[in-house]
């Protein structure tokens, strides 16, 4: 298990960096709403995750049929968290970017468990 926390924090770390940097895109480049960023770039970011948990984290023996329909259910359970919390934190903070790090932060710890327990159980 502790080899998969860690290939998992390195993936989502990996994953967490492509967030916030299509976030600061979204916001600087494109000037899209804060709150539609962070939603687009969290979706975004979760494709490259679950390539990456796939082969890389869990090098899962499962088709892409079985876990990529779990997969989209915890991404979108990861979804409503993190555009929640963002969207609570980004009044009470200075800055969008401080506000996506706490969001990042509740939505870790979840995902971890559920991909560990439910998408890649073998």
């Amino acid at each position: 298990m502790l080899n998969h926390l860690i290939r998992f924090i390195l993936v989502g770390g990996s994953a967490t960096l492509l967030q916030f940097a299509l976030l600061f895109a979204f916001v600087e480049l494109f000037h899209l709403h804060a709150v539609l960023s962070s939603a687009l770039s969290f979706a975004l970011s979760a494709v490259f995750n679950y390539l990456m948990n796939y082969y890389f984290t869990f090098n899962s023996s499962k088709s892409h049929a079985e876990t990529a329909g779990k997969f989209v259910v915890v991404a979108s359970l990861g979804l409503l968290i993190n555009s929640g919390t963002f969207a609570l934190l980004l009044p009470l903070v200075p800055h969008y970017l401080i506000a996506q790090i706490g969001a990042t932060i509740i939505t870790l710890g979840i995902n971890f468990l559920l991909h560990k327990i439910w998408i890649y159980r073998s």
